[in-house]
């Protein structure tokens, strides 16, 4: 049982959640709380490190399932509450943090979805549970995204990350390159006249999404061919980039299906 905060496992996972650098040269994910860490286990995740406290995990039954989960496991150690607490990024941790290996998933047939400069982790976490959800074949995050490996964007993707093909250190050239084939690539733009449901999702096709306040890139206006806008009736000037990402990710799913 780990009681003391200065565990060398303990500074490991800190490291691991405060850290873009440790995060790439690890190539690991941080992940926190029951839910998280059953999902990665369960998808075939490899589990680097995990600290766990027993008595907090055994009052709910996903608690006790997930305790049997990691018992057998090099690399889980039981620890204290107070332990698991000071390696956790939340207020209220639920007794488990853990460190999986980052998934390498190649690309896969689908919607390519390019999120330009998204800052808000939480938006940038939902996009890609949607686009999960919506079944996309590979999400690129470019430069001046925020990192979609920082605790909170893990947490609001709620497990996409071990099951989604996801790239987030491609240059501009090598994102054109990778969109070059395509017969066209959409950007959201509220300013646009065609509707994103008259769009043809039949076809091969790219998605971008801007930065929530400003806007593309100019490197992103550059690859756009097509620019296609969600129509509304009330006052908002437009919609948080990632209601409108999923309502279009979903119209896509749709008109495939």
């Amino acid at each position: 049982m780990i009681s003391s905060t200065t565990n060398p496992h303990v500074k490991f996972l800190r490291s691991l959640r405060d850290s873009v650098r440790v995060r790439r040269s690890e190539r690991s994910l941080f992940l926190e709380g029951v839910r998280l860490v059953a999902h990665a286990l369960a998808s075939g995740a490899q589990l680097q490190r995990a600290l766990y406290a027993p008595q907090q995990l055994a009052t709910t039954p996903e608690g006790s399932r997930l305790l049997q989960d990691l018992a057998p496991h090099y690399g889980a150690f039981p620890a204290t509450p107070e332990v698991v607490a000071a390696a956790a990024d939340t207020r209220h941790p639920q007794g488990v943090v853990a460190a999986v290996a980052r998934p390498e998933l190649p690309p896969r047939p689908g919607l390519r979805l390019l999120l330009d400069g998204i800052q808000d982790p939480g938006n940038l976490g939902t996009l890609l549970r949607s686009a999960e959800a919506a079944g996309v074949g590979l999400v690129i995050c470019a430069p001046g995204s925020a990192d979609p490996f920082q605790p909170k964007a893990v947490r609001a993707a709620m497990g996409a990350h071990v099951s989604l093909p996801l790239q987030a250190d491609l240059s501009w050239s090598e994102i054109g390159e990778a969109l070059a084939a395509l017969p066209t690539v959409y950007a959201a733009d509220a300013d646009a006249t065609l509707p994103y449901f008259a769009a043809d999702w039949h076809q091969p096709a790219a998605l971008i999404i801007g930065n929530e306040a400003h806007g593309f890139s100019p490197e992103a206006a550059d690859l756009t061919r097509q620019r296609i806008t969600i129509p509304m009736v009330g006052q908002a000037e437009s919609l948080n980039a990632a209601v409108a990402g999923s309502i279009i990710l979903f119209e896509a799913l749709r008109q495939r299906s």
